[in-house]
């Protein structure tokens, strides 16, 4: 199984926010720090927004920021909104017919374990967790650099 670009930069995102703790993350730094264009991550922030994952802050000094606290957001969490399809197989498309085991398939059994495991281990893992594993995660992403940009309360 492979993930997409767009939930490799959403988890990149959100680690973004989290090593940016009481402040607004503008998109044009997170794009910077990562070399990728803001068009993209601009899309990728939709489906964050609307599960809740990340709030965004409009005007000249807005940003985004997580939605909850960073030990709250496991990698599940984000791959549930960002994919679009877990199919590891045809036969775990809706439509798939056309195999005669479909219904009793040990091939299918095996490939929803893995799927499921998969699933598991992405729960044990939050996007504090990946962000404290670096403690030089700030630096790294040119955030120390920045000017302190607190939101208003």
């Amino acid at each position: 199984m492979r993930l997409t670009r767009q939930t490799n930069y959403a988890i990149r995102i959100m680690m973004y926010c989290a090593a940016n703790p009481g402040q607004l993350s503008r998109i044009p730094e997170i794009a910077a720090s990562y070399s990728v264009s803001e068009l993209f991550l601009f899309k990728i922030l939709q489906p964050l927004v609307e599960h809740g994952l990340v709030e965004t802050v409009r005007g000249r000094n807005g940003g985004v920021r997580l939605g909850r606290p960073a030990d709250q957001v496991t990698l599940f969490d984000i791959v549930r909104v960002t994919e679009e399809n877990f199919a590891m197989a045809e036969c775990f498309e809706n439509d798939a017919t056309e195999c005669p085991l479909v219904d009793s398939c040990s091939l299918n059994s095996a490939l929803r374990e893995a799927l499921n495991a998969f699933f598991a281990v992405l729960e044990r893992h939050s996007i504090d967790d990946l962000v404290k594993a670096r403690p030089d995660v700030r630096a790294l992403l040119g955030i120390d650099l920045l000017p302190d940009r607190r939101p208003a309360a």
